[in-house]
C-alpha cells in the first residue's frame, strides 16, 4: 500500500512540452498557452514548478526537438529533471525533489497524454500523492494502430480526463480542473 502524503503542499509538474513532442500534437498552441497560464499562476501563488524533460534515441538530448517550446521557460531555481521513460518518477530525482519540497498535491500538465502524462498520473497516485490533472493543459497526437485503427487525439485526452475523475485510491484525492479554474491548494478540484 502507498504511503499517503499528509498535508496540503502543492506543486506544478510540467512534463515534456518540448518542440519535438508537441510538433504535431492536437491543438498544441492552445494547450501550450494553457500550460503557460498554469505556470504563471503557480509562480504568482508561490507554488513550486518542476520541469520534466524527456530524452531518448528519438528525442536526442540537446537537439532542437528536445528543447522546451519557446513559450515555456523554466525560471532560475525551478527544478529540472531529465527522464528516459514514460513515468516522470522512473529513474529520475522527482521523488527526492518532491520530498524536499514537502509536496503532497501534484498538479500535472504537459505531453503526451497517452504516454508520459498517463504514466506520471498513475505513478503519482500509486505513490500516495493527491493529483489534479489540468484537463485543458495536456495533449497528444493522433496515432494509427498496426491494424489501421485510428486513435484520435481528442478521444485519448478525453479518456484520461474521465479516468482521473472516476479513479478512486484510498486516502487520496484526484480529479481534473481547467487551467483557468485549477486550485493549487484544493487537491483534485477547482477554486470554490
Amino acid at each position: 500500500m502507498a504511503t499517503i502524503r499528509s498535508g496540503n503542499r502543492p506543486v506544478l509538474i510540467v512534463v515534456d512540452v518540448q518542440v519535438g513532442v508537441v510538433a504535431d500534437a492536437w491543438q498544441a498552441d492552445r494547450i501550450v498557452a494553457n500550460v503557460a497560464r498554469c505556470v504563471e499562476r503557480a509562480r504568482a501563488q508561490e507554488v513550486p514548478v518542476l520541469w520534466v524533460q524527456h530524452g531518448d534515441d528519438e528525442l536526442v538530448v540537446g537537439s532542437p526537438a528536445w528543447q522546451w517550446v519557446s513559450a515555456l521557460v523554466p525560471a532560475e531555481g525551478e527544478p529540472r529533471l531529465q527522464k528516459q521513460h514514460n513515468s516522470s518518477f522512473e529513474q529520475t530525482g522527482l521523488e527526492q525533489a518532491l520530498a524536499g519540497l514537502g509536496a503532497t498535491h501534484i498538479v500535472l500538465a504537459g505531453a503526451a497524454t497517452n504516454w508520459c502524462i498517463r504514466a506520471t498520473a498513475y505513478a503519482a497516485l500509486e505513490r500516495g500523492y493527491d493529483l489534479t490533472l489540468v484537463s485543458d493543459a495536456h495533449t497528444t497526437s493522433t496515432r494509427e494502430a498496426e491494424d489501421g485503427l485510428r486513435l484520435e487525439a481528442p478521444v485519448l485526452i478525453r479518456d484520461l480526463n474521465i479516468a482521473m475523475t472516476w479513479l478512486s485510491y484510498p486516502g487520496r484525492v484526484n480529479g481534473t480542473a481547467t487551467a483557468e479554474a485549477v486550485d493549487f491548494f484544493r487537491p483534485g478540484g477547482t477554486r470554490g
